[in-house]
């Protein structure tokens, strides 16, 4: 049995790891294609309405504006999930990149590339975001750039703060596999640099880099969330899970289920994302699987 189907048994085998997989399959699912089922939409107001609690006709009861939650929730999954998503893909290209040369070349050119993560590491990155936010705000009323533009802001922003510790993950990986028998051959037969760091090292680091991204996707959410409390997230009439628990803490104490509704679904989404991460790491431990 091969390495990756053995760590799959294990996986299959811890029931909170498939509890928050299954847990994220559905509502992923149910965000993607909800929507399209729904009747009303995310911005469709009854002022007349008004905010009423669960019913036959509103599952999850509506807002002030008389806006059904499902239909916003849902919504905002679509936001929250994509931003928790891309944002990870920006940090994880970042940080395997700059890990991956400065393991693989070493001396001072690993000195100096990891000296400037420290010097980050030192930086109050909440606080550059929020200024970078604030920026692309001004700049996108300035010249109507519209939502789509803070979107990209805010992937760009979040991902960009948080490759740091997949850059040091890498690198110790990537150091580990340089004094290995199979890459000294590969230098041997003349390969390119280039070719024995992205064909035959990165695909030997895929558990760790799994496992990490599992684990910094609900921290991409949990920014995400912080931003969209602050208002300076995904701007209205869009939302997301963020900025509905943002209008919901403010009326929690007339309307409580403004608050518990998108605030359930969203721990929710970061206890499975945790608990599929913690999984993953077990399964793909290489000193469990000799056991």
């Amino acid at each position: 049995m091969s390495l990756w189907q053995d760590a799959w048994h294990r996986l299959c085998r811890n029931r909170l790891a498939l509890f928050g997989g299954v847990t994220l399959v559905v509502l992923a699912v149910a965000c993607l294609v909800g929507p399209w089922l729904m009747s009303t939409g995310y911005q469709e107001q009854n002022l007349q309405l008004g905010a009423s609690p669960p019913s036959a006709e509103h599952w999850l009861g509506t807002d002030v504006l008389g806006r059904d939650m499902l239909a916003r929730i849902l919504y905002g999954g679509r936001i929250s999930l994509a931003v928790g998503l891309c944002a990870t893909f920006v940090s994880l290209t970042i940080g395997i990149v700059w890990g991956a040369v400065a393991g693989f070349f070493g001396g001072k050119l690993d000195a100096v590339m990891m000296r400037i993560v420290d010097i980050l590491y030192a930086l109050p990155f909440t606080i550059f975001v929020i200024l970078l936010m604030v920026f692309s705000d001004a700049i996108a009323k300035q010249y109507n750039l519209g939502a789509t533009w803070n979107l990209l802001i805010l992937f760009a922003a979040i991902g960009a703060v948080e490759w740091l510790t997949m850059a040091r993950i890498v690198r110790g990986q990537i150091m580990a596999l340089r004094r290995q028998e199979f890459i000294e051959a590969a230098f041997s037969l003349g390969l390119s640099r280039r070719r024995i760091i992205f064909r035959h090292m990165l695909p030997n680091i895929l558990g760790p880099v799994i496992v990490y991204t599992t684990l910094t996707i609900p921290a991409v959410m949990l920014l995400e969330a912080f931003l969209s409390f602050l208002g300076l997230g995904v701007q209205p009439p869009m939302s997301s899970w963020g900025s509905l628990i943002k209008e919901g803490a403010d009326k929690m104490e007339e309307y409580p289920w403004l608050l518990i509704f998108p605030g359930t679904i969203f721990s929710l989404t970061l206890f499975s994302l945790n608990f599929l991460g913690d999984g993953l790491r077990d399964a793909l431990d290489v000193r469990a699987s000799k056991d």
